[in-house]
């Protein structure tokens, strides 16, 4: 399964120890998505790519904490040289 430029490039930060955070409103739905690298740096994340990822389920939310990559998100990643 081939994934877009865009996912590729959060599904790399993701697997260098980023995160998502997902904004809920008081009915508990998910309203907005802020997406971290390792270092704390926002990047740049919209609702369309985070549904894309759940639906892949390449990230996935553990005990209602940040969403991280998953071991299918790994398989999906392509290796880069800054990976080693």
């Amino acid at each position: 399964m081939d994934i877009s430029r865009d996912e590729q490039r959060l599904l790399h930060a993701l697997a260098q120890g980023g995160n998502i955070h997902a904004l809920k409103d008081e009915t508990g739905r998910i309203v907005a998505v802020e997406c971290y690298n390792r270092n704390g740096w926002i990047l740049a994340c919209d609702m369309i790519l985070f549904r894309k990822l759940r639906y892949k389920k390449a990230i996935k939310s553990q005990n209602s904490g940040p969403y991280r990559i998953t071991r299918r998100g790994l398989e999906l990643v392509r290796a880069e040289l800054d990976n080693r």
